[in-house]
């Protein structure tokens, strides 16, 4: 497993230090590249994976509703952690331990551990992790701030591609609808695109910005993103029901380090990127050992 473990996080890691010794050389626009996977590359994900994953629907709504829990959970854990502290602060703490990688560390690992069954329970969770990230996290840094009220908060949740695609999707799949191969393949090219753009995008941050400053709260955070997520997705899974397989998927997905893509929403919000970038890659360095210690204890949960 730690070899698989290896195989997932190297290229993680290079292709993010491609982008830190590009940002530390030359001057790079990280705004401009954190739109176009906000508003191009990630809504052509969610499409893409929308209208070709295999879902069953009645563990799809289990899973779903775990999901939800465990997402309340973590976002309230991350609040706590920064009480006392300023409201970008936070807000911030809160979202890093909120969203995690689901994707492009969850899916590649759930398929090492569960084979093609588990890859598919893992793409579900991927889904409505996508769809919620998309959802709170523009209300976690504006909901409450000074001028942005609820209709704002609503307004700015709304703009995001990835909300109205994830609709869209839906739809096409529920009336069975199959789109012309060259424009599912033009999806499919920038779905393709999405990841190295966001761990270029972690890249950039850290090139340009130096090693972030790894205070107590960022290792908190990171804790609690790589302990505290696990067990309350246990919780949370138990409470809705769910056993075996999509018991430890659940709790595998929410083990996954803080997703990169939290670093983009904080650019865009204009929130404390330093601290996001700083649980980023904390969390992804100890998720060596935390998610290997996992894996290891999820038979325990059949």
């Amino acid at each position: 497993m730690f070899q698989a473990l290896t195989t997932v996080l190297l290229p993680v890691f290079l292709v993010a230090g491609l982008g830190a010794l590009l940002a530390s050389r030359f001057p790079i626009d990280q705004t401009t590249i954190a739109r176009v996977t906000l508003y191009l590359l990630s809504p052509a994900l969610v499409l893409d994976v929308i209208l070709r994953t295999p879902i069953r629907a009645a563990e799809a709504v289990q899973l779903g509703a775990a999901y939800l829990l465990t997402l309340g959970g973590c976002l309230l854990l991350g609040w706590v952690l920064g009480l006392g502290k300023a409201d970008s602060l936070r807000r911030s703490l809160s979202a890093s331990v909120g969203i995690w990688n689901s994707g492009n560390m969850g899916l590649p690992i759930a398929l090492f551990a569960f084979g093609q069954a588990g890859f598919e329970r893992a793409t579900v969770l991927f889904l409505a992790s996508f769809i919620g990230m998309y959802a709170v996290a523009p209300a976690i840094y504006t909901l409450g701030r000074p001028g942005a009220g609820a209709r704002q908060t609503l307004r700015d949740l709304l703009r995001l591609p990835a909300v109205w695609v994830t609709g869209v999707a839906l739809v096409l799949r529920g009336l069975h609808i199959t789109l012309p191969e060259g424009i599912t393949r033009g999806v499919e090219l920038l779905a393709q695109a999405t990841l190295p753009m966001v761990l270029l995008s972690l890249g950039l941050q850290l090139g340009a910005g130096g090693w972030p400053p790894l205070t107590r709260r960022i290792w908190l955070a990171s804790a609690a993103r790589l302990v505290g997520g696990p067990l309350i997705a246990l919780a949370s899974g138990a409470a809705v029901g769910l056993h075996g397989p999509g018991l430890a998927v659940l709790v595998l997905s929410a083990s996954m380090p803080t997703a990169v893509n939290a670093l983009l929403l904080a650019r865009e919000y204009e929130a404390d990127t330093d601290t996001v970038a700083g649980v980023v890659l904390l969390s992804t360095l100890g998720s060596v050992v935390t998610v290997a210690a996992v894996v290891t204890l999820l038979p325990r949960l059949g």
